[in-house]
């Protein structure tokens, strides 16, 4: 070893002295001749000691020794053998496979005469994956490969029954390596069918069309790599370059082999290691050679599965110029296939050649191509929400890319219009059911700006806003034909999109109406997270709705079962669940959370909902609290996160201007129970969160109004005891009512007994009347109540066991709850309270809530999620 260092060394220090002396000479003199064969000599002696020593591991132990002594006259006779040594030959990559197949063929022909069938099995396995090599490459496979699976064929057959008949059986590995050929080689003719039959029928001919198409795309020899730039007249011309493969050869893309190089893509991909870019740059220019439209339509459903396949990562999204390709890809192929009627796309297809052209009038009909148009619209779907959940929501680029969705919509259109007219109804509840999520949560004039792009595109479908007229039309002949359909979850996904739609129009009466009639409060539970979620925003828009419309007891009972669970944004989909106590969620929970979270645009504000909320509890609260005598009936609360907030702000010892919304409804409340209605109403209307209502002055006079009203029964619920008459005139002037509006409150409370007195209508005035109770009197009533309510806890346990749901689900319930609560209330002028006012409270209010679900939905199924 160390004198092939010394060698090395020595030829190194030759080879370089040798090119200092060519460099001063090269100006004045050619370079003798004795110093560059002195050169040629080392650097051969060089080559010769390195394989010597590398060739066995004798001669490095011994050639210290025996080279040593070698004579110095020996390198005039390796110079001569350096001279006459051919030159190395440069061979292509596709001629070094073939020389490794032909080595392994040999191999096997060599097994196969001392019958050693575990070289065979191992030779075999790596001329197989060779031969797979040459497919991925679009190469014909070679002859010899053919031949060796005839003659393999043959042998294991004859081997088999020889073994049957021999007496001394072989020995076990070399069996089990035979059995193993057997499965291998039934395999392999198999896979390769078509051409063992042409060389089974014909091998010359075989072998001829081989030669032919080796010659055909054998590579240009490499006489010049590297070509300078073709001058003209002072201008540079500069020649194109050609797309070469594995291998350095030339691809030639034509239309003749257009299937090989999509059967090459498709096999490729998935596989580690696979250029996904390069693979969709050969896609495009497939497209451009595709002749017939057959091949047009079987290059874009690969080019567009290559487009998105191009991003594996879950977390992030497509990048927006992939995606545009795409959705420009999916518009040209749904026009394809529209404009001629002889194609069809269809998911279920009978198997069919990919290698062969096939037309109508070869198949005597439509020609079904195995491909999902739906699939790549929900794909082009999902990955703009999850693009949009990933942008941020407060920089241009959030609104550079919303933009888009318009072209995204008139794609969804315009796959709606294809699937009617080739009558696929499957596929057509699907893009319908798309096309609804686009549109149920979107106001009138962002509605008309998406069907606007439809009036450019030749593909229409039947349904749009120009032949409805408004988008209450299209949502309602959408929703109608989802009804129609099989699909369960499609209709009731229909049905809560169109309540919302319902609720955004301010149809409260309606979207109410529906909700209760299709018992989707009894049965959302099992249903799935994303259903659960937009059943919580129809809920939440409906008791908008009712609070934008006036309807305040409404709104508080519908909006209060949300904002009792104190996860108003995680069970809306708006933000991600606050950890607490340590629980810490799991990557997978956590990634699951992220990617149910609505865009930005899509959500529904929380601060206008909580302030929604916490008004129409005020205008609820406010009066009952001022009717309650005892401590032990303050108990009782309609409205808990409000009461909470009122007791913490009574706790305060000093309050200073009000900066949030929190901070003005409170204040307000207690103004409201101080009698100052004016600075109540100044303390609501100030909140600059109504401003976010398009109808922003409609919902202030209707809270003003509202506040009035309150007012007044608060007014005669706090000050009664202390009058015996009282003037209607005076009430109207203190609250600012009109005269008739004041007569209208102090009879209804009259008449439901909330309120114990008389109205003289000649006077104008309201007798008050006072009924002592004595102390029985009192525990009596506390009885009545506490019966009242095992009562009512008996029939929910008894309708359970029955098979009911134990909640108020039925609207019969909820009616004989109301009716109860008006028969039954509290007496105020006599001090006496029945059940009255718990039923009254429970049928107006909090049972109409229940009607609706007893809990939200979303909170176990986003825990099991």
């Amino acid at each position: 070893m160390s004198h092939f260092f010394r060698r090395a060394g020595e030829s190194d220090s030759e080879s370089s002295e040798s090119e200092d002396e060519e460099i001063m000479s090269s100006e004045e003199e050619p370079p003798q001749k004795p110093t560059t064969t002195a050169a040629k000599s080392g650097m051969a002696k060089f080559l010769r000691t390195a394989a010597g020593s590398s060739s066995s591991d004798s001669d490095s132990t011994d050639g210290g020794e025996t080279d040593s002594d070698e004579d110095p006259q020996g390198e005039s006779g390796d110079e001569s053998e350096t001279e006459d040594r051919p030159q190395i030959r440069i061979i292509s990559a596709a001629d070094k496979r073939l020389k490794e197949m032909e080595t392994s063929s040999q191999g096997i022909d060599n097994a196969l005469r001392i019958n050693d069938w575990v070289a065979i099995l191992n030779e075999f396995e790596k001329l197989i994956r060779m031969v797979q090599r040459q497919s991925n490459l679009a190469e014909m496979v070679p002859p010899f490969f053919i031949r060796s699976l005839v003659k393999l064929e043959s042998s294991v057959n004859s081997t088999i029954q020889k073994e049957k008949e021999a007496k001394k059986k072989m020995n076990p590995s070399n069996a089990k390596a035979l059995t193993a050929m057997k499965q291998k080689i039934k395999k392999s003719i198999k896979e390769h069918e078509i051409d063992f039959k042409r060389f089974q029928e014909d091998p010359e001919a075989f072998q001829r069309e081989y030669l032919n198409h080796v010659a055909q795309v054998a590579p240009p020899p490499p006489t010049s790599t590297i070509r300078p730039p073709i001058t003209t007249g002072g201008d540079v011309q500069v020649d194109d370059f050609t797309t070469v493969g594995k291998g350095g050869r030339a691809m030639q893309l034509t239309s003749e082999g257009i299937f090989k190089h999509l059967q090459a893509v498709q096999e490729a991909r998935g596989k580690k290691n696979t250029d996904r870019a390069e693979q969709i740059r050969i896609l495009e220019l497939l497209v451009d050679i595709a002749a017939t439209t057959y091949q047009r339509i079987r290059v874009l459903l690969a080019l567009i599965s290559s487009r998105f396949d191009y991003n594996s990562s879950v977390s992030n999204y497509m990048p927006t110029e992939m995606w545009l390709s795409a959705q420009r890809e999916v518009d040209q192929l749904v026009s394809i296939v529209a404009a001629d009627s002889n194609y069809s796309i269809q998911e279920v297809t009978p198997d069919y050649d990919e290698l062969v052209e096939r037309s109508p009038t070869a198949e005597s009909g439509p020609v079904c191509i195995r491909g999902s148009i739906i699939s790549f619209v929900d794909r082009l779907d999902d990955e703009f929400t999850r693009s949009l959940q990933n942008i941020d929501p407060h920089g241009t680029e959030y609104v550079d890319r919303l933009k888009d969705e318009k072209v995204l919509y008139c794609t969804i259109c315009r796959a709606q219009a294809f699937y009617e007219k080739t009558s696929q109804n499957d596929p057509l509840a699907r893009v319908i059911m798309r096309r609804l999520e686009h549109i149920y949560s979107k106001p009138d004039a962002v509605v008309q700006a998406l069907e606007s792009a439809l009036e450019t595109s030749e593909i229409r479908p039947s349904m749009t806003l120009s032949q409805s007229g408004s988008s209450t039309i299209l949502v309602h002949a959408l929703c109608v034909y989802l009804y129609k359909s099989g699909n369960s979850l499609l209709r009731t996904r229909a049905m809560l999109s169109h309540i919302y739609h319902h609720a955004l129009q301010n149809d409260f009466y309606t979207a109410r109406d529906m909700l209760l009639m299709s018992h989707l409060q009894e049965s959302v539970h099992s249903a799935d997270v994303a259903t659960q979620i937009l059943y919580n925003r129809t809920v939440v828009q409906l008791g908008l709705c009712a609070f934008r419309s006036g309807l305040i007891k409404e709104s508080q009972s519908i909006l209060q079962d949300i904002f009792t669970t104190q996860r108003v944004k995680e069970l809306l989909a708006q933000g991600v669940h606050q950890q607490r106590f340590q629980a810490a969620m799991t990557p997978e929970q956590e990634k699951a959370e992220k990617q149910r979270q609505l865009p930005f645009h899509m959500h529904i504000n929380t601060e206008l909902l909580e302030a929604a909320f916490l008004v129409s509890s005020m205008l609820v609260e406010i009066p009952l609290l001022a009717s309650i005598d005892s401590d032990e009936q303050k108990r009782k609360v309609i409205s808990k996160p409000f009461r909470r907030l009122l007791d913490f702000a009574d706790r305060q010892v000093f309050t200073g201007p009000p900066e949030s919304t929190r901070d003005h409804i409170m204040q307000a409340s207690k103004a409201l129970q101080d009698g100052e209605w004016e600075k109540c109403r100044d303390l609501i209307q100030g909140i600059k969160i109504w401003s976010l209502m398009p109808e922003a002055s409609s919902v202030k006079e209707m809270l003003e109004k509202r506040i009035q009203e309150q007012g007044l029964r608060t007014y005669l619920f706090t000050y009664a005891p202390h009058y015996t008459t009282l003037s209607l005139s005076l009430l109207s002037t203190t609250f600012s009512l009109p005269l008739r509006s004041v007569s209208s409150i102090v009879s209804k409370m009259i008449w439901s007994e909330e309120l114990s007195a008389s109205l003289d209508q000649s006077a104008g005035v309201v007798v008050f009347q006072r009924i002592e109770l004595s102390r029985p009197q009192q525990l009596s009533q506390i009885i009545a109540e506490k019966v009242a309510a095992l009562v009512d806890q008996n029939e929910k346990t008894l309708d359970i066991k029955m098979g009911g749901t134990g909640g108020w689900g039925d609207r019969g319930e909820g009616g004989k709850g109301e009716k109860r609560g008006e028969q039954t209330q509290e007496r105020r002028g006599r001090g006496e309270r029945t059940r009255g006012a718990r039923g009254g409270a429970r049928g107006r209010g909090a049972r109409f809530s229940q009607g609706l679900g007893n809990q939200m939905p979303g909170q176990a199924g986003q825990r099991s999620a």
